[in-house]
């Protein structure tokens, strides 16, 4: 098996993004395994320069390495064309062309109820089936269009997808009631994190997954498109790799409940280290979050790797959704999945005071 920390270079690491990244390589050192580090800069326009550097940077200060050189995504363009032709071109092709706007789109669907996921109404997908031959036309006029990916439809058994999650158990999503047809190919060209993330997970042979549990049903479609990849030769022609073992972490939260994020300005690790911060308390306070320990301490990763268990996660998860349906405070439904009662982690405002006295 191999891990893998999969960092956006959109900024510098915040404690949010050191958490995942600390769960990841604990879950690869466990078990005597590589971990790899892809920079996914994909998304040209919101990497920012020198970010993969400041992130690099900081995981060696943090005392989590990594084997083999860094991957970037931005450098694997052509075997992401490569693949997005493989799809397109196969009959019958999974992928079809969209010509709706953002704006089309919102005004025709409903979010999923009690988040805020938009399923895609299938409007192309129908223009498709019913007049192909205006498809055709659109596209030799140079309509601008993205390209989505059909999944089956709603309560079909292939629509069915179940993998169990190392924290959160057992999973089931419906692909086309929960997910719908996803764009695969923006319409200005770049390739979605759902394609590229899909590939490069398969073909560098990555078996250990550990992110957000924001991304569960992100992994629910990634499932589905691996295995259609796997179905068309994809890694007989380059390198074979077992399905992955997933680990959904419950997310560290401002203290108003909302996801620490860089577009949220949420502290960052160079910030935190210009106050004095040191990598040991980063490390134990996100040993506490993942339930190593009853208190936040200071430790290195190598201590924390002497606690880490995967049963120590779950069942750290597990006591505190007890606890949340005790008191009644109960779980809420994230912006992107349905891990409801499962409490995530308040980090306080004074949170660098918190670390300085650990």
């Amino acid at each position: 098996m191999a891990g893998r920390f999969a960092p956006t270079p959109s900024g510098r690491m915040h404690m949010g993004n050191a958490y995942a990244m600390l769960a990841a390589w604990l879950s690869a050192r466990a078990r005597h395994e590589p971990i790899l580090l892809r920079i996914e800069d994909i998304d040209a326009p919101r990497a920012i320069p020198d970010a993969d550097r400041w992130i690099m940077d900081d995981l060696t200060w943090l005392g989590l390495d990594w084997d083999g050189e860094p991957v970037y995504q931005s450098q694997r363009l052509g075997l992401y064309e490569g693949v997005f032709r493989l799809l397109r071109d196969a009959d019958p092709s999974p992928l079809y062309p969209c010509f709706c706007s953002r704006a089309e789109i919102r005004a025709a669907s409903a979010p999923q109820e009690g988040d805020r996921f938009i399923i895609y109404p299938g409007t192309c997908r129908r223009l498709l089936e019913r007049d192909p031959h205006e498809v055709r036309r659109r596209r030799d006029a140079g309509v601008r269009h993205s390209w989505r990916f059909a999944v089956p439809p709603a309560g079909a058994p292939q629509s069915q997808i179940l993998f169990e999650d190392r924290v959160f158990g057992a999973q089931n999503f419906d692909l086309g009631a929960e997910l719908g047809d996803v764009v695969l190919r923006r319409s200005d060209g770049l390739f979605s994190y759902q394609l590229v993330v899909t590939v490069d997970d398969l073909l560098m042979g990555v078996t250990d997954i550990v992110r957000g549990r924001d991304l569960l049903r992100s992994t629910a479609l990634q499932e589905h498109v691996r295995a259609l990849l796997l179905d068309m030769g994809l890694a007989d022609r380059n390198r074979p790799a077992a399905r992955p073992a997933y680990a959904h972490l419950p997310l560290l939260d401002d203290a108003a409940g909302v996801r620490l994020a860089k577009r949220e300005h949420a502290p960052d690790l160079g910030a935190l280290r210009a106050q004095g911060v040191r990598p040991e308390q980063i490390i134990g306070y996100c040993a506490w979050a993942l339930g190593l320990t009853d208190h936040p301490q200071a430790m290195e990763a190598a201590d924390a790797l002497a606690l880490f268990s995967w049963d120590a996660v779950r069942a750290h998860v597990d006591a505190t959704d007890a606890r949340s349906d005790a008191d009644g405070t109960g779980g809420r439904v994230g912006d992107d999945d349905r891990s409801d009662g499962r409490a995530d982690v308040r980090v306080p405002d004074d949170l660098p005071s918190l670390l300085l006295r650990l």
